[in-house]
C-alpha cells in the first residue's frame, strides 16, 4: 500500500462519498475507487460498507482510518523535518480565525508577517470554534487563533494575549455614571448578545451566570456583529459587552460610553492552537513571534480573570 492510497481512504472516510472524495483529491472517481479496492484486496477486508448511503466505515475500517491518519501525519513530518533543518519558512499555511478576533487582530499582524516571511502563502478562513476544531483534527487547517482553553486532547495551545471584556453603557442606563463596573452590575436580560455559535457569546453567558436576572424581558435580540449591538444599545434596547481590541476604533462619542470592569477584569484568553503533531512548527513559531510583537503595545492589562469560552449548559 502507498501513502497516496491511504490519503484516498481518509478522504472517503471524511466525505462519505467516492465522487466527492475524488474531487477533493484531484483524481477521477474510477482511479480513487480502484486504489482503495487494491488496499482492501491486499488486506483481504472491506474498509467501507458501500451498501449504505452515505457510505459508512466497517468496524475494521474505523481502526484502519485511525492508523492511516497517524501514518500520513508521520509521512508529512519527513518533509517538515527537512525544511526545519534547512531553516526554510515557506509554503502554504492554512490558518483559521474566529469571527470576533479576525477583524481586529488580522490587520495588526498580517502586513508585518507577509513582509518578513514572503515565501509563506497564508490561506486564512474565518470559522467558528467548532469548525476550527473539526478542521484541525481532519488536517484541513495547520493552525488557528481562537479563545481558549478548549481542553481538546489532540490540540496544543500557546497563549498570545489576554483581552478584557469592556461594557458599552448607553447614557440612559442606570450604571452610566459609574467610572468602573462590577460583574454584579450586569443583568443578563439587558445584555445584547451575539448569535449562537460565537464563543464570545458563551463567554458572556459564563460571566453572567450568577448575575442579576429579571422576568420582565419583553424581547430577545441576537446579532452577528458588534456594530449592530452598539447601535441597538444606543436605541435604548440594552447594554452590550465588547472585546477590548474592538473598542479601540470606536468614534469619540462612543468611547465615552465604555466602562472598564474593576480588577481582576474579566477577560478572554486568545491562543494560537494547532495539532500536537506540530507539523509546520517553524511557521507556527513565526506567527506567534509576529503577533507577540504587535500585540504587546495594544494590550497592557495584567490583573485579569479568564472567562471560559466553552458553552456550559
Amino acid at each position: 500500500m502507498t501513502i497516496t492510497q491511504l490519503k484516498y481512504v481518509l478522504a472517503v472516510a471524511e466525505y462519505k462519498n467516492f465522487t466527492l472524495a475524488a474531487e477533493k483529491c484531484f483524481v477521477t472517481q474510477p482511479t480513487l475507487s480502484m486504489q482503495i479496492q487494491k488496499i482492501e484486496e491486499e488486506l483481504s477486508i472491506q474498509i467501507f460498507d458501500r451498501t449504505k448511503k452515505p457510505i459508512q466505515l466497517t468496524d475494521i475500517g474505523h481502526k484502519i482510518v485511525i492508523q492511516a491518519k497517524n501514518i500520513v501525519n508521520e509521512a508529512d513530518r519527513i518533509q517538515d523535518i527537512v525544511e526545519q533543518q534547512k531553516g526554510y519558512i515557506g509554503g502554504d499555511f492554512r490558518l483559521g480565525i474566529i469571527p470576533t478576533i479576525m477583524p481586529t487582530l488580522l490587520p495588526m499582524f498580517l502586513n508585518n508577517f507577509i513582509k518578513k516571511y514572503p515565501k509563506v502563502k497564508l490561506i486564512i478562513e474565518e470559522l467558528n470554534t467548532d469548525e476550527i476544531i473539526t478542521k484541525l483534527n481532519n488536517g484541513h487547517l495547520d493552525a488557528a487563533i481562537a479563545a481558549t482553553p478548549l481542553v481538546e486532547e489532540k490540540i496544543k495551545e500557546i497563549v498570545l494575549y489576554y483581552e478584557p471584556f469592556v461594557a458599552y453603557i448607553p447614557e440612559n442606563h442606570h450604571t452610566f455614571n459609574k467610572k468602573e463596573i462590577e460583574i454584579s452590575d450586569l443583568n443578563i436580560d439587558e445584555i445584547l448578545l451575539l448569535q449562537d455559535g460565537h464563543c464570545f457569546r458563551d463567554g458572556i453567558l459564563n460571566l453572567c451566570k450568577n448575575s442579576n436576572s429579571s422576568e420582565n424581558n419583553h424581547f430577545q435580540i441576537e446579532s452577528g456583529s458588534f456594530e449592530t449591538l452598539i447601535k441597538l444599545a444606543d436605541e435604548g434596547l440594552g447594554t452590550t459587552l465588547l472585546p477590548y481590541l474592538n473598542t479601540l476604533d470606536l468614534k469619540e462619542s462612543d468611547q465615552l460610553k465604555l466602562r472598564q470592569f474593576v480588577e481582576p477584569k474579566p477577560a478572554r484568553e486568545v491562543s494560537l492552537i494547532f495539532p500536537k503533531s506540530e507539523l509546520k512548527i517553524q511557521i507556527i513559531d513565526a506567527l506567534r513571534s509576529t503577533i507577540a510583537g504587535v500585540i504587546k503595545g495594544a494590550i497592557v492589562f495584567q490583573n485579569v480573570q479568564i472567562i471560559s469560552p466553552l458553552n456550559k449548559k
